[in-house]
């Protein structure tokens, strides 16, 4: 049963035919990881916090420096040198008091990341290096976790949404990391700030269709977006037959701990 202020906060969704009470009840009932609270991370924590995602997660071992502040709406500048997952809890208990906010001040890695996405029912990757993202990916199909995956650089982003055994995964698209510094990270190339909001929302976004079990999701789909020229482009995947991870006889059989790169997208 909804509280009055629930109503009242909640009132959008619910007059909304495919949401109603029974939908807002859904998604104050669901989970929600997020690993990487930074310009992916953040808005797409603000947005699901405000819609009233019922637990949500955030995995983030650094603390905010002034740089981030462009991009990384949960901080602000008297957070600066606060660990960011305090920083973002914080701001979204002072947004609604319905959420349900665990914080992981530490990196994951082939030990445990299993174990933190286990209780969640849609993971989030807001990460900003390869060799995260393929764990992420690796441990989502392993734990039938559906994801969320996203990047962005200069004035473009891509993302996609991965649902273990219905739809290709990561590695259908990129089935290996690139070798570490052949790609510029992100100090080196640079990022629009609103790129993260552009593409972490639309992460939030899929996480709530999911949950609601409604429209179409990002699923066998790569969706790019150039800023500079104001396109979106959708690119069909495939769920690959001899994909490593997600195939039928996947050749990964336990996680891996690629080599770290800064910030490398």
């Amino acid at each position: 049963m909804f509280s009055e202020e629930q109503l009242e906060r909640y009132s959008r969704h619910i007059i909304l035919g495919d949401v109603g009470v029974e939908g807002q009840q859904k998604l104050l009932n669901s989970s929600v990881l997020i690993i990487g609270t930074g310009g992916l991370g953040t808005p797409a924590a603000q947005f699901l916090a405000a819609a009233g995602i019922g637990k949500i997660g955030l995995v983030d071992a650094d603390q905010v420096e002034l740089s981030n502040l462009q991009r990384q709406v949960l901080h602000h500048t008297p957070d600066v040198g606060k660990l960011k997952v305090k920083s973002a809890k914080e701001t979204i208990n002072d947004m609604n008091p319905d959420v349900d906010v665990e914080t992981y001040d530490y990196y994951l890695h082939s030990g445990n990341i299993k174990e933190v996405i286990r209780s969640y029912d849609f993971v989030i990757d807001g990460t900003d290096n390869f060799p995260a993202k393929f764990l992420i990916n690796d441990a989502c199909v392993m734990e039938n976790k559906p994801l969320s995956h996203a990047g962005i650089i200069r004035f473009s982003g891509q993302t996609m949404t991965i649902v273990p055994g219905e739809s290709s995964c990561y590695r259908c698209a990129f089935p290996k990391p690139p070798k570490p510094g052949a790609v510029p990270s992100c100090k080196e190339a640079g990022v629009l700030g609103v790129m993260g909001g552009v593409i972490g929302t639309i992460q939030a976004t899929e996480a709530i269709k999911y949950l609601l079990d409604k429209g179409e999701l990002l699923t066998n789909t790569l969706l790019t977006y150039d800023a500079l020229k104001m396109e979106f482009n959708k690119h069909q995947l495939k769920k690959r037959d001899n994909c490593a991870i997600c195939s039928s006889e996947p050749e990964i059989t336990e996680l891996i701990d690629y080599e770290q790169g800064a910030c490398d997208l």
